[in-house]
C-alpha cells in the first residue's frame, strides 16, 4: 500500500466523522490482534467469567469448551462454502462484466465508497452470504476502477454493508421463531415474520441504514495525504480459468472441459431448487444459498474443471474461518451451559420495564455477541431469557426477537468474526478496516434506538 493523491480537494472545515474515524483507526491499529488471538483472549474471558460467575467448576468449565469445540463443524463448512463458492461466481466472466459495468456509476474516490456501502447493505438485504462476499468482491473492482479511492475503506463498506442482514430475507433470528420446532416454540409460540421482518420499525431501521450508510462512508473518507491505495499486485485481473483444448487432447481431458456435465448437474439443483420453493416458500437458508452458488458458478464458468480452477483460487482465503470458527464454538458452549449468557442478559432484563426492554434486550445482545458472534448462536442463549422476560412485561414477542437479532448485527461491526470472509478475498487485515467499521457502530446506534423505542 502507499499514499496517493485521493484526486477530490478535501474540506478545509472540521469533519468530527472523519476526526473520530482517525482516532478509532489508530486505537485498532494498536490496540487490536489478530483475529485469531482475538478469539483466544475471549476464550480466557469466558472462561474465568464462567469459574467466578457461575456455580461451574474450572473442570466444568473445560469440558465445555472441549465439548463445543468442534460444534461448529458443519457450519464452518457452510461458512467456507459461502466464501469459495461466492468467490468463484463473482470471478466467472459474466459478473465480472456486471460488476465492471456497476463500478462505472462512481466517478470520485467518495462515489465509490457509497456505491460499494450501498450495494452490500442491499445485497444483504436479500442473503447475508451473498451480500458478504460479493460486497468485498464489488469493492476490488470499483478499487480497480478508483485507484485513487481508500482501498482500506472501501473494503470496510462492504463490511458495514452487512449491518443491514438481520433486518432481511435471511435473518436467522426471526426466520428460526418462525419455523415449527424452534427451541422457543414451547414457551411462546411462532413469531411469524410479518411480526418481525415486515414490520414498520423493521422497515424504518433496515431503510435507514441503506439511506445513512453511503453518506457515513463518504464522510470516513481520509484527507487526500492520508489516502491509501490498492496494492498494485491485487489490481491484476484474476487468470482465466477456460482452457483451449488442442487437436491432440485426450479423451480425459474432453470429459474435464465438456458442458453436457455442467447442463447435467445443474438440471438436476434447478429441479430440486423448484421443489424446495415449491414447499418450503422463500427459506433461504445459507445451505439454499450455497446451492444456488454452485449451480450459478458451473453455469456461468462453463465446464466442471473450470470452475474447479475459479474454487482453487478462491479456497486460499478459508484459513482463518477453518480455525477461528472452533474457538467460538467453544466459547458458545461455554456461554450456554455455564449459564453465563444468561446472567448477563438477566443483568439487563431486571433493569427494564416495559418502554426500555427492547433498547436493553439490543444493548445485551450486543454485549453477547463478542463471545457468540451467531445469529442462531443468539437465539439459543439469549432466546430463553429475553422471551419470558417480554411476555411478563408485555412487550411485544416480535420486537423482542428483533432486539436480539439488532444487538448481533450491530456489535458486528466492533466483533472481526464476520469479516474474515471480506478480508480474505481484500488481502487486508482486521486492523486495516476496523477503525472504520467501530466509527459506523458508534454513527448507527441511533436508528436502532429510535426503531426500537419510538415504534
Amino acid at each position: 500500500m502507499s499514499s496517493v493523491p485521493s484526486g477530490e480537494t478535501s474540506a478545509s472545515r472540521f469533519n468530527p466523522i472523519h476526526a473520530l474515524t482517525k482516532g478509532l483507526s489508530s486505537l485498532v491499529s494498536r490496540y487490536l490482534p489478530d483475529p485469531l488471538v482475538f478469539a483466544i483472549l475471549l476464550t480466557i474471558i469466558t472462561f474465568a467469567l464462567g469459574v467466578f460467575l457461575t456455580q461451574s467448576s474450572v473442570l466444568d468449565m473445560v469440558n465445555m469448551w472441549g465439548d463445543g469445540f468442534w460444534n461448529l463443524l458443519a457450519f464452518s463448512m457452510q461458512m467456507a462454502l459461502v466464501l469459495v463458492t461466492g468467490h468463484a461466481l463473482a470471478s466467472s466472466d459474466p459478473i465480472h462484466k456486471l460488476m465492471v459495468k456497476l463500478s462505472s456509476i462512481a466517478k470520485t474516490p467518495r462515489q465509490g465508497v457509497m456505491l460499494v456501502v450501498f450495494a452490500s447493505s442491499v445485497a444483504c438485504v436479500i442473503n447475508w452470504g451473498f451480500g458478504l462476499v460479493v460486497g468485498a468482491m464489488f469493492a476490488r473492482q470499483v478499487a480497480r476502477r478508483i485507484p485513487a479511492a481508500d482501498y482500506r475503506l472501501l473494503i470496510a463498506s462492504a463490511y458495514i454493508g452487512f449491518m443491514t442482514w438481520h433486518g432481511g430475507l435471511s435473518a436467522s433470528v426471526p426466520l428460526v421463531a418462525a419455523t415449527p420446532g424452534n427451541p422457543m416454540e414451547k414457551s411462546v409460540g411462532l413469531i411469524p415474520i410479518s411480526d418481525t421482518i415486515f414490520t414498520g420499525y423493521n422497515i424504518f431501521i433496515t431503510v435507514a441504514l441503506i439511506v445513512v450508510l453511503p453518506f457515513l462512508c463518504r464522510f470516513m473518507h481520509p484527507a487526500e495525504k492520508d489516502v491509501v491505495a490498492i496494492d498494485p499486485k491485487l489490481l491484476k485481473p484474476e487468470e482465466s480459468t477456460k482452457r483451449v483444448l488442442g487437436p491432440d487432447a485426450t479423451f480425459a481431458e474432453r470429459l474435464e472441459e465438456s458442458r453436457v456435465f455442467v447442463w447435467i448437474v445443474a438440471a438436476l439443483g434447478i429441479v430440486y431448487l423448484v421443489q424446495y420453493f415449491q414447499s418450503h416458500g422463500f427459506n433461504m437458508t445459507v445451505n439454499i444459498v450455497n446451492l444456488i452458488m454452485v449451480i450459478a458458478g458451473l453455469l456461468l464458468h462453463q465446464t466442471p474443471m473450470a470452475y474447479a480452477r475459479a474454487i482453487s483460487n478462491a479456497a486460499r482465503g478459508t484459513a482463518g474461518i477453518m480455525i477461528q470458527f472452533p474457538f467460538y464454538a467453544g466459547i458458545q458452549m461455554m456461554m450456554e451451559h455455564s449459564g453465563l449468557g444468561g446472567l448477563i442478559t438477566n443483568w439487563f432484563v431486571e433493569i427494564a420495564n416495559k418502554d426500555t426492554f427492547p433498547v436493553l434486550a439490543f444493548l445485551s445482545s450486543g454485549f453477547i455477541n463478542f463471545a457468540v458472534p451467531s445469529g442462531g448462536g443468539h437465539w439459543v442463549v439469549q432466546g430463553p431469557f429475553i422471551m419470558p422476560a417480554a411476555q411478563a412485561l408485555g412487550v411485544d414477542k416480535g420486537m423482542a426477537a428483533m432486539a436480539i437479532a439488532y444487538g448481533e448485527e450491530w456489535m458486528n461491526m466492533a466483533q472481526p468474526f464476520w469479516a474474515l470472509p471480506a478480508l480474505a478475498i481484500a488481502g487486508l487485515g482486521v486492523r486495516d478496516i476496523m477503525g472504520y467499521c467501530v466509527t459506523a457502530l458508534i454513527v448507527t446506534l441511533p436508528i436502532f434506538l429510535i426503531g426500537l423505542y419510538c415504534f
